[in-house]
């Protein structure tokens, strides 16, 4: 991978994770753990989705394989990084990201989001070589997945959720207000 290449993603790992923070900035415990309607998501569920995702994802790049060829797909990256964060598509998370209720606080969930994506940094620190010549799988995602296309994913997938949380704070405005 070329340093801009690298660059570019640490660059994207912190817009990602600033996204996150800013749609925090303000929360706390009771608001967090609030819902809009019982099968909605709370704040503190958005951010333990976002926490176990970014393990998920960092545990595929750590058990990715070496390709003899590249994997490289320009139009899926594009895809990735431009869709990723869009909440006009719905995606529905897959059982094993789905929120269980493991974290007692905002604070826990964020801690465990910033320890993985810290993981996430190191790692994309120390790799050396193309990360499009090394495949895993993804569960939403048919066909193999190169490394570069986890590391765009996760990259954007705390600015979803950041809208998401807007969305939720939102929700309460208006409700608060008609209430």
């Amino acid at each position: 991978m070329l340093d801009a290449e690298k660059r570019e993603l640490v660059d994207r790992l912190q817009v990602g994770r600033d996204a996150l923070t800013a749609a925090l900035a303000g929360v706390d415990e009771p608001l967090a753990a609030r819902k809009s309607s019982p099968d909605a998501w709370s704040i503190l569920e958005c951010v333990e989705h976002v926490a176990v995702v970014e393990r998920l994802l960092l545990s595929r790049l750590t058990s990715a394989v070496r390709a003899e060829t590249s994997h490289e797909n320009r139009m899926r990256e594009a895809m990735i990084a431009a869709r990723g964060a869009d909440r006009s598509r719905p995606i529905e998370s897959p059982e094993v990201a789905r929120p269980r209720n493991c974290f007692g606080s905002l604070r826990d969930a964020l801690g465990a989001f910033d320890t993985a994506r810290g993981e996430t940094l190191r790692f994309l620190d120390g790799f050396n070589g193309d990360p499009r010549f090394c495949v895993t799988d993804h569960p939403l995602i048919p066909g193999p997945v190169n490394c570069y296309e986890i590391l765009l994913l996760i990259s954007v997938h705390p600015a979803r959720h950041a809208k998401q949380i807007a969305a939720v704070r939102s929700s309460f405005v208006t409700a608060d207000r008609q209430g």
